[in-house]
């Protein structure tokens, strides 16, 4: 079953128990998918679903934050209702130990020596982590590699 299909399902579940919250993050989710196949005029596959997570919940990420520092913790706490709803979708999170070693193989693989190289080796950790692994991290990572 696809990305795709799982958000559909999940949706007619979340319609049949009423669930606000998860039904709105469904469906956000739904929408901005079917926005990119629309604006793109491409099939959608599991990676760009992936993508579009990933990015509603960074995007999620950031609003909780400003509503927290402005102290308005009921919509902070819609916020962070909303991206444990949206994580449910996306895939295992990849430890810190794995993500040091996909750094680490990619650094060798493409025979990287410096930071001219960080962008091929952020393309290249991007297209196999995405959605498991903070790439804020990955590339304080990476810059880390490649000073040494």
């Amino acid at each position: 079953m696809s990305l795709q299909e799982q958000l559909k399902s999940a949706q007619k579940d979340a319609m049949k128990a009423k669930d606000k919250i998860r039904l709105g993050a469904i469906r956000s989710v739904l929408a901005a998918v079917k926005q990119r196949e629309i604006d793109e005029q491409i099939t959608i596959d599991d990676a760009v679903v992936t993508a579009v997570i990933v990015k509603l919940v960074k995007q999620r990420r950031d609003s909780y934050t400003q509503f927290k520092d402005a102290g308005r913790d009921d919509l902070a706490d819609k916020e962070a209702s909303e991206i444990e709803a949206l994580e449910t979708f996306l895939p295992q999170p990849l430890t810190e130990a794995e993500v040091a070693a996909l750094v680490e193989s990619t650094i060798t693989e493409l025979g990287a020596s410096g930071m001219q190289d960080m962008g091929k080796v952020m393309g290249v950790i991007k297209s196999k982590a995405e959605g498991r692994a903070d790439m804020a991290v990955v590339s304080a990572l990476i810059k880390q590699k490649l000073t040494a």
